[in-house]
This record gives structure tokens, sequence and C-alpha cells, in this order.
């Protein structure tokens, strides 16, 4: 049983799980505003400096787990690919595209946002997004698309599945109760802004 599970984290495709799915033949295609447009496969992926993580994955559905998250800062990515300079945001796509989200240049720059592939040093299972899915401590969760296949670099915003349906487009956590999945869900109260302690400790 993978850690997340053992922390009972909850599992949820708003687009529907995608079932079991391949990672040695995973690709992500990276296109837009950049001046070296790819497509990285798994082997590429996994063969980049990996960065650890130690953050919190945490939910608008009120749940927040902490772990070391292993992948690729979404800044090397970003410098692999050479970002135009008129770039303002980056966009991803989850498999099967239907799922899709934006996240402003800066904050995917940030030196905790990543492509994930490892949580707790054990690949991830497709419940919680694997192969590689977006990782993004410094908003609610809905930023931190599963499954990634597809990353656009854009010059405007473009609202997400969720934005579209009423969450709001910053996506900046806000004060408020969640359960700590670490401590066995346990409600807890956090401040705005990535979660990293708590209010009533």
């Amino acid at each position: 049983m993978s850690r997340l599970k053992e922390l009972k984290t909850p599992v949820f495709w708003a687009e529907g799980h995608p079932g079991a799915l391949d990672r040695v033949g995973w690709k992500i295609e990276v296109k837009g505003l950049c001046n070296n447009p790819k497509t990285i496969s798994w082997n590429e992926l996994s063969g980049l400096p990996k960065t650890i993580a130690d953050a919190r994955l945490t939910s608008v559905t009120r749940f927040s787990v902490r772990g070391n998250w292993g992948g690729v800062a979404l800044a090397d990515i970003l410098e692999l690919v050479k970002t135009d300079a008129g770039a303002k945001y980056v966009r991803f796509w989850s498999v099967k595209k239907i799922y899709d989200t934006s996240i402003p240049l800066d904050i995917a720059g940030m030196k905790k946002t990543l492509l994930a592939y490892e949580f707790d040093g054990e690949l991830l299972e497709e419940d919680y997004g694997g192969p590689v899915r977006a990782f993004c401590p410094y908003l609610w969760g809905y930023k931190s698309a599963k499954s990634v296949v597809g990353i656009e670099l854009l010059d405007r915003y473009i609202s997400g599945y969720w934005e579209k349906r009423g969450y709001s487009d910053d996506a900046l956590i806000k004060a408020g109760p969640v359960r700590d999945m670490n401590e066995g869900g346990r409600l807890r109260h956090i401040p705005d802004g990535e979660v990293i302690s708590f209010l009533d400790e």
C-alpha cells in the first residue's frame, strides 16, 4: 500500500478516473510561448535533476497532506524550453485533455512547484495523479493538475475546468479548518497562504 493510501488521502478525479496509465511510455508536450518546444518522455524527465519539496498539498475540499514530493522543478522545464519574455501563465492539461488549469508564471517558477512523480520516495500511482502531476503547494490543490500530458505557455489567463465551475481563478489558500491527513484527518486551522504551520499550534 502506498504512503498516500496509508494516510487515507482522498482520491478525486473530477473528469473520471483514467485507470491504469503507461508510465514508461508517458510523454508531456510543452508548447506555446517558448523558443524550444519539446515533448518530454518519461525517461527524459526522470533523467533530469530531481528536486524534493517537503510540502503540503492542500485541497479546497479542506484536507491537507504533507510529504516529500519528488520530481523536476517546473522552473527547470521552463528553462529547458526557453520561455519567451511574453509568457505570463502556465497552463496544464491532464490525460484525456478534459481537465486544465493555469497558474501565473512567477508561481510556476517558485522552488516547490514541480512536475512531481514521487511521494515519500514512492512513484505516484494513478489515484493520486501519476505518472506525473503538477505540484504547487502555494495554491489550492485544483491547480496541481493530475496526470499531466500537456503544458502550454500563454500571454493571457484562461480559466480551467474548476474555475469555469465557480472556483476562484487565483486559487489563493484561505484561512480556515482543514483535515490534516498526517494526523489521521484531525481538524486543524490554517492561516492564509501556503500551509506550513497551523493556527492551533
